[in-house]
């Protein structure tokens, strides 16, 4: 499709000639050409002037002087009478479809860019008694004996995600929860008493993280951090899993904590949007 000065129209589907393909009767252009206006701006052009949107757009002059004084109007689009630029109110267009979301769908994105940032297996979980559940999981490899898929239970206090949400629960919780729980050894490193306990889940709300070195399977360690909703509760954690061929422990906390915690707070921002 050609724009009004001769060059091809950027976006597809706004331009002001018949449509080529085949629309529903219910199919609204006008629509579909204000939608293309909004699309026009973006990180590589934050601001442009009437001709700009018209050019990109396939739009006429006059069609897309309509389209953004309608949004100024709206309070979507600015202007200083020459170039047009998007005010934050554009935001609201997108806030119905991330209210929509549940948390691993917020999830997953961060974790396929931390999995692969780090090169290993990244998950997040919730507390479920004395469980923790796998509710989001991006795997690299298989690094456990047990497969890991959504749905999966371990025992929370020998678990790093277990251990990120519990030293942010409330006192009184954590002491019901550590009078409570059954303590096994599930390796020679576990830890199994309810003071060894108490003391890693102090150390784990003190640095902001937790770490456990084979304590859950041999050959297997792991770092997480937990996930704070919009009223500062913590209701989730999001780890790193990675062999212990990976390096020791100080080289766990120097190649993965710094990315597993912007990767934190790059997901406790979405749900702060969405909640």
């Amino acid at each position: 499709m050609e724009s009004t000065d001769g060059t091809r129209a950027e976006l597809t589907g706004a331009g002001d000639t018949e449509e080529t393909t085949a629309r529903s009767g219910e199919f609204v252009q006008s629509l579909d050409r204000g939608l293309a206006v909004i699309r026009a701006f973006g990180a590589e052009r934050p601001s442009l002037t009437l001709s700009d949107v018209a050019r990109v757009t396939g739009l006429s002059r006059a069609s897309a002087r309509r389209f953004l004084h309608t949004l100024v109007d709206l309070g979507y689009v600015r202007t200083d009478g020459r170039e047009f630029a998007l005010r934050p109110a554009v935001l609201d267009l997108g806030y119905a479809y991330l209210s929509s979301l549940t948390l691993p769908e917020v999830a997953t994105p961060h974790l396929e860019r931390l999995s692969q940032e780090v090169g290993e297996s990244s998950s997040v979980a919730v507390l479920d008694g004395a469980d923790i559940v796998y509710v989001a999981r991006v795997a690299t490899h298989r690094i456990m004996a047990a497969a890991i898929r959504v749905g999966t239970r371990f025992p929370a206090f020998a678990t790093s995600m277990g251990r990120a949400i519990l030293a942010h629960v409330p006192d009184g919780e954590r002491d019901a929860f550590l009078a409570a729980v059954e303590l096994p050894a599930l390796t020679a490193r576990t830890v199994t008493t309810p003071a060894a306990l108490r003391a890693e889940l102090d150390r784990a709300r003190e640095q902001g993280w937790a770490l456990v070195d084979q304590e859950l399977e041999e050959g297997l360690r792991s770092v997480a951090a937990p996930l704070h909703d919009a009223r500062g509760d913590v209701v989730a954690a999001v780890n790193v899993s990675a062999p212990v061929r990976r390096g020791d422990v100080a080289e766990i906390r120097d190649d993965i904590v710094p990315p597993l915690l912007a990767a934190a707070k790059r997901i406790e921002d979405d749900l702060m949007r969405i909640r």
